[in-house]
């Protein structure tokens, strides 16, 4: 993958290890200011929302985010708009969370597991077989539609679940951006990388 930066500051370099390189991009990510990461999630969201797998998608699954990862409100908005089925994900035990709908983020977001927002009880639950597509987040990438998430495995567990061929479809900021992941067999690759600064199609299209 060829070496390309922004202003958003250096990305990480590639250590030699998983572990290491989630730590390295995940350092990068938080050191951007706060104001810097919501002008660059702007960004984000926009090219996502000019995706046409996400256009065309009916049932769609986000994520809200957590710390410093983009910011998908553009996106659930614009989503929740144009009519679509908006989905977010709740942890139910290790490895294994499910998908509900929601209409109002405010009203139906509430803090779960670690913190994070998730769908409050008494919900639709929606399962991974109707899903047009889903948005994923994630601690590093590369250009492969590798991705390094947090250790927990449960967008790998779920992402297995949905029908095959539907878009998978990570968010990042350049910063997270390596030159290359190791993978492992459980590892699944994303379709599309969007971050602040292009839209790749990785290999698995």
């Amino acid at each position: 993958m060829a070496d390309r930066r922004n202003d958003a500051g250096p990305r990480p370099e590639v250590p030699g290890t998983k572990h290491e390189l989630r730590r390295s991009a995940l350092a990068a990510r938080d050191a951007l200011p706060g104001a810097e990461r919501a002008r660059l999630s702007v960004a984000v969201c926009a090219r996502a929302a000019a995706l046409p797998e996400l256009d065309a998608a009916a049932t769609i699954m986000l994520f809200a985010a957590f710390r410093s990862e983009v910011d998908t409100e553009p996106l659930v908005s614009w989503a929740l708009e144009r009519g679509k089925t908006v989905c977010f994900p709740r942890v139910l035990e290790p490895r294994r969370m499910a998908a509900y709908r929601i209409a109002d983020p405010a009203a139906d977001l509430v803090r779960g597991t670690w913190g994070i927002r998730e769908p409050r009880e008494g919900l639709e639950e929606v399962p991974p077989e109707r899903m047009d597509a889903v948005v994923v987040p994630g601690a590093a990438f590369d250009a492969a539609g590798g991705r390094c998430g947090y250790g927990g495995g449960f967008y790998d567990t779920y992402l297995a679940r949905t029908r095959p061929g539907i878009p998978w479809v990570a968010l990042a900021f350049e910063v997270q951006l390596v030159d290359e992941l190791p993978c492992e067999p459980h590892d699944l690759a994303c379709g599309v990388l969007i971050t602040e600064a292009r839209t790749i199609r990785t290999c698995r299209y």
